[in-house]
């Protein structure tokens, strides 16, 4: 067996980037910041086209780089994962793929219906997964090397009542994420995923909210995370300074999940039974 060459060998300064799910928050704000390195950004959205397009324009009010569009469903897989190639002949390329698009629900396991249950699984980890083999198999083709980087949750490591079927995919998207750090590093490709806790967006019901005016006791840094914080992250992934970090989940959450044994020993009630 060869030794594969060093990363820095091969990867340079990526210059086109997937995000899947970036028509607003998290995943706006990581197609923006990848833009401002100067990064050629392709855009996907499920039912928010306009949304995709305000995000669009502010991938291009970056100045020198591209913006292309596309729709993408998550559950009319396989074969909607083609749109990753789509995007990535549109680019001339893929050095990123950033995996963000997402769904969930709030019912508990023993109400919930088989598609439901599917549906979820569905957009969070099939989806990631088929994406992630057509991003990766054109990175090896390209011969430069790359990035994926997996957008899971903190339910990538610890649970909540009511979302049984999102903690399963995101707790999958994390082992996934070192199986194919492990595959893929022959080839100079780095797979990490970056697990948010409570971050200010529409998902959260927190769109136009500024979470350094939202008060969280529970949490140690006292406040929920802004999208920004968590591209923030993401954007050092992509780059060549993170060519010796893979297989690794980097959590975004203000130290929500050091909490667990702390808050346990002060519920005084059982509400936390409920979704």
């Amino acid at each position: 067996m060869t030794t594969a060459p060093l990363p820095e060998e091969r990867v340079g300064a990526p210059q086109r980037a997937i995000v899947t799910g970036s028509d607003s928050g998290i995943g706006r704000a990581i197609a923006v910041a990848l833009a401002g390195g100067g990064v050629d950004v392709g855009i996907t959205y499920h039912s928010d086209e306009a949304g995709a397009e305000r995000t669009a324009a502010q991938v291009r009010d970056q100045g020198g780089v591209r913006a292309v569009v596309r729709r993408l469903d998550l559950t009319d897989l396989p074969g909607a994962a083609a749109v990753v190639d789509e995007l990535a002949d549109e680019l001339g390329g893929v050095d990123v793929l950033v995996n963000c698009a997402g769904t969930g629900t709030r019912q508990k396991a023993l109400e919930m219906d088989f598609s439901t249950w599917r549906d979820v699984l569905s957009v969070d980890l099939d989806g990631a997964f088929l994406c992630s083999q057509r991003a990766a198999r054109r990175m090896i083709a390209a011969g430069k090397g790359g990035r994926i980087i997996n957008i899971t949750s903190v339910h990538e490591h610890a649970p909540r009542v009511g979302a049984a079927p999102y903690c399963a995919a995101k707790a999958g998207l994390g082992a996934l994420t070192k199986v194919l750090a492990m595959e893929l590093a022959e080839h100079a490709i780095t797979v990490n995923s970056v697990a948010p806790g409570e971050i200010s967006t529409p998902m959260t019901g927190q769109g136009d909210v500024d979470p350094r005016d939202e008060h969280r006791p529970g949490y140690p840094l006292g406040r929920p995370g802004h999208a920004e914080e968590v591209a923030s992250v993401v954007a050092f992934l992509a780059t060549p300074a993170a060519g010796y970090v893979t297989g690794s989940s980097y959590v975004v959450d203000g130290g929500m999940l050091l909490m667990g044994p702390q808050l346990s020993g002060v519920h005084g009630d059982d509400a936390w039974r409920e979704p």
